[in-house]
């Protein structure tokens, strides 16, 4: 029976998936963005948080804990250093998973994986709008009257004008002599 056995194993070994997992860490440390599938972004996601959560008590014993996780002296290094030092203050949450659409092939989902606050475009958004503390209310806005309304929205003036008479076929005869007597009615005008 496998109750209890929650997590994906993606295909692979259990050595194999350790190794994999382990790649794409020290992979993702280093270069802070990385393509993958879904599935593999998922399982990172849960391997590589509580392993910078890890690094942010730098001490030789996290040290050498994240580094039997890792296997890679330069990714440790890099973590301990420059990664703590922009998400040290993040309660968690140290990475971003963006769809970017399906694998030509065997149609899998694919996806970028990403560290947060290594991403330029989105921290210089959020740096320049600065965020609002007031609190909102959950109510609805307050209604407002009809006289308020009626005073906002510019009135226009609609002229209709009327239809022109149409020519039954049958009297042509009569149009050539109304359109004769026009002519005398504007003249004398």
């Amino acid at each position: 029976m496998r109750h209890g056995k929650k997590f994906n194993h993606l295909g692979r070994t259990s050595s194999h998936r350790k190794a994999m997992l382990a790649n794409m860490a020290s992979s993702l440390i280093v270069n802070k963005r990385i393509n993958t599938t879904l599935a593999k972004a998922k399982e990172l996601r849960k391997y590589v948080e509580p392993l910078i959560t890890k690094a942010k008590d730098d001490s030789t014993h996290s040290r050498r804990t994240v580094f039997s996780y890792l296997q890679n002296k330069d990714s440790v290094k890099e973590l301990f250093g420059e990664v703590v030092d922009k998400v040290g203050n993040r309660p968690g949450g140290y990475t971003r998973i963006i769809k970017t659409g399906f694998r030509l092939g065997d149609n899998a989902e694919m996806c970028m994986m990403e560290l947060v606050d290594f991403n330029e475009l989105l921290v210089k958004e959020t740096t320049e709008a600065p965020a609002k503390s007031t609190r909102r209310s959950r109510r609805g806005k307050k209604k407002t009257t009809t006289e308020e309304t009626a005073a906002a929205a510019p009135v226009e003036e609609v002229v209709e004008t009327a239809p022109e008479a149409t020519e039954e076929p049958g009297s042509e005869g009569d149009t050539d002599a109304e359109a004769s007597s026009d002519e005398e009615t504007k003249t004398e005008e």
